[in-house]
């Protein structure tokens, strides 16, 4: 694996987002569907500052791109962004209430159920190949995957939902890579407001009046959102979905790590053996295995 800058960006996405529990757990006393309002509508302004002060030129280029472009292409640019706005609201809605109401390691579950799922699906909709090692490596995760499910099946059907809304985003995302990110995410979060809007004060509820909610939101809408999501969707436009799944074990380890040695949370001993697995499944995954047998000196009989 040779580390160029899409490589870098995808390798801090997912250590930013390892950590992402600590602001969530901090607002469990707030209903999740309040969590997600603020959290997209602080993203948003980040996002709209970010673009008024150093993207507009950016933004520019884009809606010209757009308008020069013919039917079939603007149907699928609508198409893919109102669809990764969804799963994208969809999934932070789910992990905010797993993460809150459930337990950390089933949140760090789901992402590791997310790279198969990823993989898969940018196999089978995108097309992207995979060599023999990286189907090895997805047959190990499943195995793995399967040992930690077995304790909980609500936990399993839940960890599963958070990792199919996020794969399936991200497969939006490689569709529109042509398309300035910063002004996709803004855009994509823009969308996520709207559709949030539209329900009410179901999600907006009543207006918080504590200091400590809006620090918390602010910290989780700008170093837990949009820095990660700008450095994912950058990482996209080199990166195949397929390495992405598998760069994207980075985030669970880290949020065990967080569950097990900040809150205390346990494991059993099949679940340590699932996680081993897991990560000899990343070595087979990532190695470049023909590089590696070329440059093996050949042995004489």
């Amino acid at each position: 694996m040779r580390l160029n800058r899409y490589y870098l960006s995808a390798i801090a996405t997912f250590f930013v987002f390892g950590f992402i529990s600590l602001p969530i757990k901090a607002l469990h006393g707030y209903e999740s569907n309040q969590i997600l309002f603020y959290r997209v509508t602080f993203a948003l302004l980040c996002l709209l500052g970010i673009i008024g002060l150093f993207r507009r030129s950016s933004l520019s280029a884009m809606l010209h791109q757009y308008k020069a472009s013919d039917g079939a292409e603007k149907r699928k640019f609508v198409r893919c962004a109102l669809l990764g706005s969804l799963f994208l609201t969809v999934n932070w809605l789910s992990f905010i209430y797993v993460i809150n109401h459930i337990s950390v390691q089933a949140g760090s579950f789901a992402y590791l159920v997310c790279p198969i799922v990823t993989s898969l699906l940018g196999f089978l909709l995108l097309k992207e190949k995979l060599r023999l090692p990286q189907w090895l490596a997805l047959g190990i995760c499943v195995i793995a995957c399967a040992l930690i499910g077995v304790d909980s099946l609500r936990n399993m059907l839940f960890s599963l939902f958070i990792a199919l809304t996020y794969a399936l985003y991200l497969i939006t995302q490689r569709v529109l890579r042509e398309y300035d990110r910063i002004v996709l995410l803004a855009m994509q979060v823009g969308l996520a407001f709207l559709i949030l809007l539209s329900f009410g004060s179901t999600f907006r509820g009543t207006l918080p009046g504590e200091g400590f909610f809006y620090g918390n939101i602010f910290i989780l809408s700008s170093m837990f959102t949009v820095l990660p999501l700008f450095l994912n969707a950058y990482a996209l436009k080199g990166l195949p979905a397929s390495t992405m799944g598998a760069l994207m074990y980075l985030n669970p380890m880290i949020n065990f790590a967080v569950a097990f040695g900040y809150y205390g949370e346990k494991a059993s001993t099949h679940q340590w053996v699932a996680y081993s697995l897991i990560l000899v499944s990343v070595v087979i995954y990532n190695v470049r295995w023909e590089k590696w047998l070329v440059n093996q000196p050949s042995v004489k009989v």
